[in-house]
């Protein structure tokens, strides 16, 4: 049987094929890094563990999948479907050059059924209106994923299945992070995935937030259609969420705080996407690290742990191991381990009786439109759709030893007009997180801070600025948050209705209208600031055009400021000023951005934000006054 029949040659240029028996597949994974002339083959062991802490780290390499249930380990909301953390441990590990392995592998895919997506267009439409609506439109987080799957059935064995979708993908995907083929008992999937979660390598930990997605057109994609892109009100601000989501995860784990590193375009064969790189240090258990950062916000929204609990009630079904992770623990010099993850998206999923899913989600903003977040959907599976053989393969899709169309869309992506647009996003960003993060001046030092995380890890990054300002701080849930001896309390920012009467918001409230009895220092930040300016009188509104991920310039006590605002509610005041209170309103309406009065402040804005350039400085100038 020829290779295009799917009968791999059993001989040692191809050595994957030798774990093929009669009767039965061993496990195995093959993964290509980013455009690396090499495939890497794992063989070994399975293993399923129960929890991160449990992956085995005995010597070997050890390929772990890590399905979106595992989130609970961060206490966060989850539909549990049982699906296996599961390890393979690389008891065998080799490389084969891409070349030799495509010339084993099937040119034509298996026969596969196609069944359409599970959630029809106009289904998908409605969840995207109610989101818009419902959750954001009250408070309760800045941006929402949620997904549907294309679903069909194969008529091949899985381990066959992914082979062969594998080679698809080798031969037309472009611009993947990593491309892979797993199979083990009851787990098979291939996939091309464009986004890295983390890695660590000798302690530098790398992020990579992507976002905003430009669908190519028939013929490819054009200059005048990035350029477009780039200027898009809704694609800038979806980028720019999940930057300040991540450098929220990267404060956490990082003690130096995670330093912004791009823009840069990512150009695939169906999309092109932007994104950017976050670098920091950590001397930490990369299992631990792992655990600390599920999932990327790219795959939930924010802030995360409200994401996750509006996917379990609105999704209402489980993932798998679609938005969880592929992580490959390796070991390094002196006993450490490196890290390498991958998202899993962009990925097929077959199951042992040939059912197939393909899931793709959208990232829904305030100024979301439904029907294009329904076409965005169908784009992101498309890639993978082709593999499958339910679409026809990319345009200009290349083989290794082909020559590339032309133009091809890395060709558009590095025109000059392209590079100059991409680069002045970073005008619109804070310094403070675009360059190496060494302490500087100090005029906290010394200063004591706690800071009452309120389900929003905007205060990990709130906590990296002061302690860049010299101040001692620490973060603690508002679960946990007992008085103490501290010289300034920072009730911080979260999610949901300042009015309402959850046991979060009443905790924020009890805390700050004790500061305020007992006259003891604290800044309010973004929902605090607005539980404050209810129980100072001051009106409540819900605005119509929600502020999430805005950046807006203000005069915040006689100095303009560029903060970045997210928030659904506002306090509003007269003209006419109280004793005792100073308020400043943005210019031209009666909306509240700051509050000031003895030993208290409070801000609408996130100086914390890298949507706020003047954040640092507004928080030096401003704690020191209390």
């Amino acid at each position: 049987m020829s290779p295009a029949q799917g009968q791999p040659r059993a001989d040692a240029a191809v050595a994957w094929a030798r774990v093929v028996e009669p009767g039965g597949e061993q496990p195995f994974a093959l993964i290509r890094r980013g455009d690396s002339a090499l495939v890497e083959i794992l063989q070994g062991e399975v293993r399923d563990v129960a929890t991160i802490a449990e992956i085995p780290l005995e010597g070997a390499a050890v390929l772990a999948l890590v399905p979106f249930r595992q989130i609970v380990e961060r206490g966060f909301a989850v539909v549990d479907d049982a699906a296996p953390l599961r390890c393979l441990v690389a008891a065998e590990r080799r490389t084969v050059p891409v070349a030799e392995l495509l010339a084993e592998l099937p040119e034509i895919p298996p026969p596969f059924e196609p069944h359409g997506f599970d959630i029809s267009d106009a289904e998908y439409a409605e969840q995207v209106k109610a989101i818009i609506q419902e959750e954001i439109g009250r408070g309760e987080g800045a941006n929402f994923v949620l997904h549907r799957s294309f679903t069909g059935r194969v008529e091949a064995s899985p381990a066959h299945a992914v082979r062969a979708w594998l080679g698809r993908l080798l031969r037309a995907e472009q611009g993947a992070y990593w491309t892979y083929a797993v199979f083990s008992d009851g787990v098979a999937l291939a996939g091309a995935s464009p986004e890295r979660h983390i890695s660590i390598k000798s302690g530098v930990v790398t992020m990579n937030p992507i976002s905003g997605t430009y669908r190519h057109p028939p013929k490819g994609p054009t200059e005048a259609g990035i350029l477009s892109f780039l200027t898009d009100a809704k694609e800038v601000d979806e980028l720019f969420m999940v930057v300040d989501e991540e450098l929220k995860l990267m404060s956490a784990i990082c003690p130096s705080g995670g330093r912004v590193i791009g823009p840069y375009l990512k150009p695939m064969s169906k999309v092109t996407h932007t994104e950017y790189l976050l670098e920091g240090l950590t001397d930490a258990d990369p299992r631990d690290v792992l655990r600390r950062t599920m999932f990327a916000p790219t795959v939930t929204g924010a802030p995360m742990e409200n994401a996750c609990a509006v996917i379990a009630r609105r999704e209402n079904r489980p993932r798998g191991y679609y938005a969880g992770v592929m992580a490959l623990f390796e070991p390094g010099p002196g006993g450490t381990w490196d890290l390498d993850a991958p998202i899993m998206i962009r990925t097929a999923y077959v199951e042992p009786d040939g059912a197939v899913a393909v899931p793709a989600g959208a990232t829904i903003v305030r100024h979301s439109d439904p029907l294009s977040e329904v076409a965005e959907t169908r784009t992101k599976a498309a890639g993978v759709l082709s593999a499958l053989g339910a679409l026809p393969a990319a345009a200009g899709s290349t083989s290794p030893s082909s020559p590339p169309a032309s133009p091809t869309p890395a060709d558009v992506a590095t025109s000059p007009r392209v590079r100059a647009t991409l680069a002045y996003r970073n005008e619109r960003l804070a310094p403070f997180w675009l360059r190496p993060q060494a302490a500087g001046q100090a005029p906290l030092a010394g200063l004591d801070v706690t800071i009452i995380d309120a389900a929003d890890n905007f205060s990990q990054m709130l906590a990296h600025q002061l302690r860049r300002l010299g101040a001692n701080a620490q973060v603690v849930s508002w679960r946990r948050y007992a008085p103490g001896a501290e010289d300034l309390v920072i009730p911080g920012p979260g999610p949901g209705d300042p009015s309402g009467t959850e046991e979060r918001v009443a905790k924020l409230r009890d805390v700050i209208v004790r500061r305020l009895e007992r006259r003891a220092p604290f800044l309010a930040v973004c929902l605090s600031h607005q539980i404050l300016a209810r129980e100072l009188g001051l009106e409540l509104r819900q605005l119509t055009r929600p502020h999430q991920g805005e950046q807006l310039t203000d005069d915040v006590f006689g100095h303009p400021a560029t903060l970045g605002y997210y928030n659904t509610f506002t306090a509003v005041a007269p003209l006419e000023e109280r004793a005792g209170l100073e308020v400043a309103r943005r210019r031209g309406t009666d909306e509240v951005i700051a509050l000031r009065g003895e030993r208290f402040a409070s801000l609408q804005g996130h100086p914390e934000s890298a949507l706020s350039p003047d954040g640092l400085d507004l928080l030096a100038r401003l704690i020191p006054s209390l």
